[in-house]
């Protein structure tokens, strides 16, 4: 019997009671499991805390599943829909393209273009052969006759690659020509390779031009008896420009084009210009054919645009100044954005469902590791009723979804200081990557991932997940500690996703008095930062629980919402960097990266940002000489001693992970209060790179000042206030000791000062306020 594992994902990822929802699990070596509904409380399985605690809710999908093998469409690529078989060429044709390929050798067919059949050897493509040259081949079904370039083709080098064949005398020529300039390519013209290649081939039958194959840019038709057709030789690197033309074109028609002129007019059936249909937010998943027949394409698995193409100058850093110099776009044969997976259950919300953070669990055979599955997500309030509010970070979930740090970046046991803790779901994941990346990942061909979508089984969503590299809870279980403070303290709470957020603005925020963050809210959008900002100043309370927050610039699709968009640019703690040029969303139009480099620094928020990260060890808080001020003395009220919050689940205090600390230069309030800060950090903790301008010895948490955790508190207009961890770990401390700890009881003083309306302790300013206990 096949090793018993069952994977699952939702299609929403928040919903409100009376809504649907719908589960699509994909399962191996069982043809049923156990599903049961279940309210997350806490997901920490460390014994310093109070464990995994989940409740088991009725519902009507409660039961026996019925569930079987499901397959993934790996890769990204265009499909055009042809349905009077426009692209069934029965006479002569050519076909071209500008190319810039990463992987030309990477053993194995790529289709650039084409209407390929590759189980049964029908039709026409051209593309690149297993050992990296350029190759046209057709097929009548019985065999395949091909023409194949005399020289391999160059990694992340443009090409003009094209085709000429002539259907009645079978002749085939083939045509290469580089196209680098002084930026566009990898290389440079002081490289004595030589880059074209012109070979002529007499084909002995003719293409079988089968009505019902698709034509698809960088993959090809196959079929397999189980899961039927898919897209396979698949395209990696970018492809510019694509065409088809209806008559076999003179080699001087192609240099006219590889010089950047069109093909003969009255020759199109189609063209695919890959620089049309830029706007100021961003472009969509069409790819415009600006030939007589329309065949627009549309992109599967995010084929990423914004990207510079075959033309680019180096002086045009965005697509905005002039789209023609952004045709490219780039594919990837390990991408995947949605696992399209057939629907397995679906649910209708109960209507007096609580709001909060369930998922789905299922279970077969032994009902643990990967035979166990949590399909998360979040149930909204059908209208708000609680005065305090959890924002829960899905942008920053999605951005590290299926991370597999601990397997590929060769940096993070140091990194980390520790070997990593691998589990059969780590293993899982990594050997099965139709489950997708994160954006913490690389490509096969080594570009950074830049889209992430929920559209997945995600195995680090869910509870009793440890980071492999740093063995603590991290995002979404780390999170569900604050989740369970608040279940043990009782407050009526609602449940809300970065998604909802951006979707809705700040009107989604104003009926509460308080909102609370999780632990890393890293990624945020331009809508999402708009709508906290102006909620505290107009008068809400904001209380942020982490560290690293409000950091990346992101931005979610609007045709399909399930996924974020993120481009880590030349600053920041990033895992990769973008290619010069390609620094733009292509989801939104706006630069990406760090929003400090946007004139937004987290510090004009929250009051702190980023500072330092270090792993293995974290340390407890000090309070500094505000905590007494009779302002704010009322936050510390009941934490006797000077040093607190020296227990936790994230190496066992509440300072560490990564931490946040107050800059005046960097927008932080004039008037903000640092009520506490952390100290004494090790060697581990290092400086953010952003802070750099020339790198020096004794940037480590022993030796430089800088690296601290700052808890901070400030008041704004309207009687609102932004109260400030600094740190990861310190949500991951409120369970320490039954919740009867340190840093529970000064983020309970907080809370339950926000929760009062009307001026907020200490904001009378009278004379006697302003005196030192």
């Amino acid at each position: 019997m096949a090793q018993q594992k069952i994977f699952g994902y939702a299609n929403r990822i928040s919903v409100r009671p009376g809504e649907d929802i719908s589960f699509h699990v994909n399962c191996d070596g069982a043809g049923e499991a156990e599903a049961q509904l279940i309210q997350l409380i806490h997901g920490d399985t460390d014994q310093a805390g109070p464990g995994h605690v989940e409740v088991e809710v009725e519902s009507s999908v409660n039961g026996r599943w019925a569930v079987k093998k499901q397959f993934t469409q790996l890769g990204s690529f265009l499909k055009i829909a042809d349905p009077e078989g426009k692209l069934a060429v029965s006479g002569n044709f050519s076909l071209m393209a500008f190319i810039w390929p990463t992987m030309p050798h990477r053993g194995s067919r790529q289709t650039i273009l084409g209407r390929w059949d590759t189980l049964r050897n029908k039709g026409y493509a051209l593309g690149i052969n297993p050992a990296g040259h350029l190759e046209f081949w057709v097929g009548d079904g019985t065999e395949v006759d091909y023409v194949t370039a005399e020289l391999p083709l160059l990694p992340k080098v443009w090409y003009l690659v094209g085709v000429s064949y002539d259907r009645e005398t079978g002749r085939a020529e083939l045509y290469q020509e580089g196209v680098l300039n002084r930026y566009n390519s990898l290389v440079g013209k002081v490289v004595p390779h030589e880059f074209a290649s012109h070979v002529v081939q007499k084909f002995r039958f003719k293409p079988d031009n089968r009505t019902d194959l698709p034509f698809i840019i960088a993959g090809a038709l196959d079929e397999h008896a189980l899961r039927g057709p898919f897209v396979n030789d698949l395209y990696a690197g970018k492809i510019d420009r694509p065409a088809i033309c209806g008559r076999a074109l003179s080699r001087a028609e192609f240099d006219v084009c590889r010089q950047g002129g069109l093909p003969p007019a009255e020759s199109v059936l189609a063209y695919w210009d890959t620089s049309k249909d830029y706007t100021a937010n961003g472009v969509g998943h069409q790819v415009t054919d600006t030939g007589p027949h329309r065949l627009n394409a549309r992109g599967f698995n995010h084929p990423v645009r914004a990207m510079t193409g075959w033309n680019w100058n180096g002086k045009d850093d965005c697509f905005r100044l002039d789209p023609s110099q952004f045709g490219g776009i780039e594919f990837h044969p390990d991408a995947v954005t949605d696992c399209g997976w057939e629907a397995t259950n679906r649910m209708t919300v109960p209507a007096g469902l609580k709001s909060g953070i369930y998922a789905v669990r299922l279970r077969i055979g032994p009902g643990t590791g990967v035979a166990e599955e949590y399909v998360v997500f979040v149930v909204r309030p059908a209208k708000p009723t609680g005065k305090l509010c959890f924002l829960v970070p899905t942008a920053s979930y999605l951005a590290y979804a299926n991370e597999a740090l601990s397997f590929d970046a060769q940096i993070i046991q140091p990194m980390t200081g520790q070997p990593p803790v691998i589990t059969d779901l780590d293993v899982e994941t990594y050997e099965h990557r139709e489950y997708g990346l994160s954006t913490y990942d690389h490509y096969e061909d080594d570009a950074g991932v830049c889209f992430s979508s929920y559209l997945r089984p995600i195995v680090n969503m869910r509870p009793k997940y440890r980071m492999s590299s740093m063995n603590i809870t991290w995002q979404f279980p780390a999170d569900l500690s604050i989740v369970a403070w608040i279940d043990h303290m009782g407050y009526d709470c609602d449940f809300i996703t970065d998604e909802d957020l951006h979707r809705e603005g700040v009107d989604l925020l104003r009926p509460y008095l308080c909102v609370i963050t999780g632990t890393h809210p890293e990624y945020v959008s331009e809508k999402m930062l708009d709508a906290q900002e102006d909620y505290v100043a107009g008068g809400g309370r904001l209380i942020y629980m982490g560290g690293n927050g409000y950091y990346w610039v992101i931005g979610f699709d609007s045709e399909m919402p399930a996924c974020m968009e993120v481009r880590k640019l030349d600053s920041g703690m990033r895992a990769w960097a973008a290619k010069p040029g390609e620094h733009y969303l292509q989801t939104t139009g706006e630069k990406s990266g760090l929003w400090r480099n946007r004139g937004r620094a987290p510090q004009k928020l929250t009051g702190v940002g980023f500072i330092a990260e270090g792993f293995e060890t974290s340390a407890p808080y000090r309070k500094m000489p505000d905590a007494w001020h009779r302002t704010v003395s009322w936050i510390t009220e009941g934490v006797d001693r000077e040093v607190f919050g020296d227990k936790g689940l994230a190496y066992n205090a509440a300072a560490g992970v990564e931490l946040d600390r107050y800059d005046l230069s960097l927008g932080t309030p004039p008037h903000t209060r640092i009520i506490a800060s952390s100290g004494g950090h090790s060697d581990n903790y290092v400086l953010v790179t952003e802070e750099l301008l020339y790198a020096y010895a004794g940037l480590t948490g022993s030796l430089d000042y800088r690296i601290r955790a700052d808890m901070t508190y400030f008041t704004a207009p309207n009687n609102g206030a932004v109260f400030s961890t600094g740190s990861i770990a310190y949500g991951q401390a409120l369970p320490a000791n039954g919740f009867d700890n340190s840093a529970a009881r000064v983020l309970a003083n907080v809370v339950n000062a926000f929760l009062t309306p009307g001026r907020l302790p200490g904001g009378n300013w009278t004379i006697e306020e302003k005196q030192w206990r």
